[in-house]
């Protein structure tokens, strides 16, 4: 006997979310990014299983305006190794901020929030950080900033005008 009821292709698809960290409701790194990792790992949904790849999609956009507390940006150090002895390398969160922009700032700190296993990966590749609020997959958003979105495309009014179009050759 089958243990699934109901349609299971549509509840382990995925959801595309936008968090915009200009917003003014914005919360700190550390409690945006545990927020991610829960949805990067799908645990907001009835479905989730600690050996299944369940969770959605992120798109975090403005990342250069990322709010810490504190003096982190000046006292937090970011480490690399690299398996050479004397090759510790330290770089505080400003000049990495500088350097290599404020996403890499936030998906250190979901890489560090995801357990430590085989989907750790995969699911750090649904993470998609853009330093402006331009980015490429408008279309695929349905959440922004946990709000659903309720305009959709209007595609019969392209349709209406590309048969007018066609009408009038």
């Amino acid at each position: 006997m089958s243990q699934t009821i109901g349609q299971t292709r549509l509840a382990y698809s995925r959801a595309w979310h936008h968090i915009s960290l200009s917003s003014p409701t914005t919360p700190s790194l550390g409690r945006l990014a545990s927020r991610i990792s829960i949805i990067l790992q799908g645990k907001h949904k009835p479905i989730w299983d600690p050996s299944t790849d369940c969770g959605d999609y992120v798109v975090a956009t403005s990342c250069n305006d990322v709010l810490v507390t504190g003096r982190k940006k000046e006292q937090k150090l970011y480490y690399k190794q690299t398996t050479r002895p004397g090759a510790l390398k330290s770089m505080n969160m400003e000049s990495m901020i500088r350097k290599w922009g404020g996403g890499e700032i936030l998906k250190r700190a979901v890489r560090g929030m995801l357990p430590k296993n085989r989907l750790r990966d995969k699911r750090l590749e649904r993470l998609k950080v853009f330093e402006g609020e331009a980015h490429p997959y408008g279309i695929n958003l349905i959440k922004f900033n946990d709000k659903i979105r309720t305009v959709e495309p209007d595609v019969e009014a392209e349709v209406e005008a590309e048969v007018l179009k066609q009408d009038s050759n």
